[in-house]
């Protein structure tokens, strides 16, 4: 996106329609006109705010990454007999591949997330370090063996998130489809770096809020919308 596209606080202008939200401009969104000018704006800012990550060196990223690990792991502390569940990096995400060793140092379990097929939720198998890998969906990574497991933390990379901590994701909905699958609730950690943050992403009824996003900068806690 030009400049032109943008503020001056680094995230894209909003969207023509926002005279028709609420005055907050944080409603849900419920109106089918309205649905398609969100998608719309989602896909727009996900290529910004994608590129602004890759944008990052990776020195930058490493460094964010080792900060974003050090809060991670005060807030899942002790992991003995819990299964956390995190994602092998892609396109700039912050790499927490280090984070699964401490998890099985520390009694616990690792797991990744599988895609199975477009319009299903994920799944999640244990792996630890050493065990091996094969190809998945986009070439990811995933266990080639392991355990179904529901973890008890789900740790989620961020495209973009937003004050009330709702995730802009790459647009599959994989995320809340697998929240909303799962035969209980996981803690949901968000990952991403500081630049991702943006001022809402119009959630609609289908998005699901995380309970934190952790970046570089430390740890977002949501504040309610205006319509709550």
């Amino acid at each position: 996106m030009t400049g032109s596209d943008e503020d001056d606080r680094g995230y894209a202008s909003p969207p023509c329609f926002m005279h028709e939200l609420d005055p907050a401009c944080a409603g849900l969104v419920t109106n089918a006109k309205q649905e398609a000018d969100v998608k719309r704006w989602r896909k727009a800012e996900r290529e910004r705010l994608i590129a602004a990550r890759l944008g990052l060196s990776s020195d930058t990223r490493r460094t964010y990454g080792d900060r974003i690990v050090e809060a991670l792991r005060e807030l899942i502390g002790n992991p003995a007999g819990i299964v956390v569940s995190a994602y092998w990096p892609f396109r700039g995400e912050p790499d927490l591949r280090g984070l699964f060793e401490e998890v099985d140092a520390g009694g616990g379990r690792g797991a990744l997330r599988i895609v199975v097929e477009r319009g299903r939720p994920l799944i999640f198998r244990t792996w630890g370090k050493g065990e091996p890998l094969e190809r998945g969906v986009w070439n990811i990574p995933v266990p080639a063996g392991g355990e179904e497991v529901v973890p008890d933390i789900v740790i989620s990379p961020v495209v973009g998130f937003d004050p009330s901590c709702y995730r802009l994701g790459y647009g599959g909905g994989f995320f809340d489809r697998t929240l909303a699958a799962l035969p209980k609730r996981p803690r949901v950690l968000g990952v991403g770096y500081a630049l991702q943050a943006i001022p809402t992403i119009y959630p609609q009824p289908h998005d699901i809020p995380m309970d934190v996003v952790v970046t570089e900068e430390g740890v977002v806690t949501p504040v309610k919308r205006p319509a709550d």
